[in-house]
This record gives structure tokens, C-alpha cells and sequence, in this order.
């Protein structure tokens, strides 16, 4: 047992992106059919007020709602935000401002995109009216923007001059006086060959540091050691290593070196191949504890039938010439460990 040494804490750029696909009701289907075509639907709610987004349930009630309204391109802005550097895949390459619109007709607010030469083009209460992509599909992108109206004629004394005077403005979003007067117009919902889904990429760019205690963990995994820390309270190792025992609560900072030999604790049988992965169906995966360790790790079994894999199953790691982690752990040749040895671990 040594105490830890203090390596330089390691940080990688990490990126989790999935597609997120979900049904559409009707109250939704409408409402995105209605983008393709160039309609904003919004919802009548039981007290009166019309909803743009559209809900499918009342949020004062929760009541099925149903009721459609067509309302108007056009609206003002409730309150805003400029964004001086967009991110990958925001509606616009260029700075702009996030805006709530609530469109004429409406009584709930819209948030995107409003095209601006800068902050200082932006107020609370200006007038503006929706760009429509040139591409549409049914889905919110195809509003590709909100852009100022020709004719904004806002009064002077209800003007942001910098970006950072529309936080005092967001608690105005304005009186029944300053709303135009628009007729709504009742809607069936019905729109040629409607769409009834979608997919959007959900997508997270962010940069992960492991801290102290795991940054140690991979260095030795280079070195193809595998390494743990021990609680000093109940003298549990973790592996990998926290940081702290989460049972004690108290900070592990004694690393020890466990392994590299381990037993089966529980597994499972994967018969659906992975995208991606290039590993044959089906295989095992499992929960293995490896000598020394206080609590088990993952790992892929190879080198025997899936079929033959089994509780107490004594393995050791096997490393691919270029791997920072066991490429899979096979049988060693020992004897299966008794079940008293790892149900604790179980």
C-alpha cells in the first residue's frame, strides 16, 4: 500500500450525440405540418387563452386539449438575450438574440432566433415577423428565424440600447393596449400527408476531467496495472476508484494494485449486435471482482462458448497491442471460486 502520488489531472473533449426519435399527436402533428405549410397553430386552452407552442393538456387544468387556432406570422418580443458566439447547429452562424415572440393572436410566447445587426437592434416590444426556411419538412426549423417588421413603431421609451438592459425588461412583456388586434381563426387540423414524427440529433460537447483518484487509475492502465483506492474506515477498495468511499463518506487516497486475475460474479447474455461494434452475437458480458477488489467491474468473456460461462468462472484480462483497457477477460485454468468467496460482491 503507497500513498498516491500526484499526476497531472487528466482532460479530454467528450461528445455524446444520439438521434431522439418520438410520435407526434395530434395536437403536435398539426403543429409541425402546419410549419411546413407555412401555418402557426396554437391551442385554445380552457380559460381562453391561446397556446403557441401548442399543449397537449391544460397546464392549469390538465384537460385534453384540442381546440386549434391559426394565428398570425407576425408578434412582438417579450424579452431577449444576445448570443455573441452560436454554437454548432444553432439556427444562425452569426451572432443574433434569442427572443420570447408572442405572435398576434397568442398569449403565450415563442422562443428562437431573431436576425439582428446587433444588440443594440434589439428591444423588448419590437415588432417581428417569421423568416420560413426555404426547405421545410415539419419540424421547428422550418421557422428559420424571426426577423424586425418593415413597420416596428414600438415607443422609444420601451427600448434596450445594450443586451444586457433586456434583463430588466423581461418582467414587461407588455399590456393588452400594445397587442395588435388579430383575428384568430379556428383550424381543423387537417394538412395533405401529415407528419406523424420526428427525429432530432441530441447532441452534448463538453470537455471531462476523471479527477485525482481515476486519473491515477487510467495511468496505470497504460501500464497495464489496475489499481484501486482503499477506504481507510471500512478498508473496502474501489475500483475504479471515487475519490471518497460512498458508504464512509470519508476521502480514499491509499491506492492499491488489484488483480489482474478475477472472478464472475453475474452476467448476461447480449444477443442484439451493437452498432458499431464489431464483436459476433451472442457474447458476455459481465460483472467480474477481480482479486482484491471490493466491488466488481465490467468486462466482455471470450475465449469460451457463451454458453459455458457461469457464476464463479475464474478469468484473467486479455490486452490488444494498441488497448488502454482489456480488450476481454477469458478463462485462467483455476478452479471456480465458491460462492461464499464473491456473494457480498454479487
Amino acid at each position: 500500500m503507497t500513498a498516491a502520488p500526484a499526476p497531472d489531472i487528466l482532460r479530454a473533449p467528450l461528445v455524446v450525440e444520439f438521434p431522439f426519435t418520438r410520435s407526434l399527436g395530434p395536437v403536435q402533428s398539426a403543429f409541425l405540418t402546419g410549419l411546413r405549410e407555412r401555418t402557426v397553430l396554437g391551442v385554445r386552452a380552457g380559460d381562453g387563452r391561446v397556446l403557441v407552442p401548442p399543449v397537449e393538456y391544460d397546464p392549469v387544468t390538465a384537460a385534453e386539449l384540442r381546440a386549434l387556432v391559426e394565428v398570425a406570422p407576425t408578434g412582438t418580443v417579450t424579452t431577449w438575450a444576445w448570443n455573441h458566439e452560436p454554437s454548432r447547429g444553432q439556427p444562425l452562424t452569426t451572432p443574433f438574440a434569442w427572443v420570447l415572440v408572442r405572435l398576434d393572436g397568442a398569449d403565450t410566447a415563442l422562443l428562437h432566433a431573431l436576425d439582428a445587426p446587433g444588440p443594440e437592434a434589439v428591444h423588448t416590444g419590437m415588432r417581428v415577423r417569421i423568416r420560413w426556411a426555404e426547405d421545410r419538412h415539419g419540424a421547428i426549423t422550418d421557422i428559420a428565424c424571426f426577423e424586425p417588421c418593415a413597420d416596428d413603431t414600438t415607443q422609444a421609451d420601451r427600448r434596450g440600447t445594450a443586451a444586457g438592459h433586456s434583463a430588466t425588461e423581461a418582467g414587461r412583456p407588455g399590456t393588452e393596449a400594445d397587442r395588435p388586434a388579430t383575428a384568430v381563426r379556428d383550424h381543423d387540423g387537417h394538412f395533405p400527408d401529415p407528419v406523424t414524427g420526428i427525429v432530432a440529433p441530441a447532441r452534448l460537447d463538453y470537455t471531462y476531467s476523471p479527477g485525482r483518484a481515476q486519473t491515477g487509475y487510467l495511468h496505470a492502465l497504460t501500464e497495464r496495472r489496475t489499481v484501486g483506492e482503499r477506504c481507510p474506515s471500512c478498508t473496502k477498495v474501489y475500483v475504479p476508484p471515487r475519490g471518497a468511499c460512498p458508504t464512509c463518506g470519508v476521502a480514499t487516497t491509499d491506492r492499491t494494485e488489484v488483480g489482474p486475475r478475477g472472478t464472475v460474479t453475474t452476467f448476461c447474455i447480449v444477443n442484439i449486435k451493437a452498432k458499431n461494434l464489431d464483436i459476433e452475437v451472442p457474447y458476455v458480458y459481465a460483472h467480474i471482482a477481480l482479486d482484491g477488489a471490493g466491488l466488481a467491474l465490467h468486462g466482455r468473456i471470450g475465449g469460451i462458448p457463451y454458453d459455458q460461462v457461469r457464476m464463479g468462472l475464474r478469468v484473467e484480462p486479455v490486452w490488444s497491442d494498441d488497448s488502454r483497457y482489456p480488450d476481454h477477460y477469458r478463462p485462467c485454468g483455476e478452479p471456480d471460486a465458491d460462492y461464499e468467496t464473491y456473494k457480498e460482491l454479487l
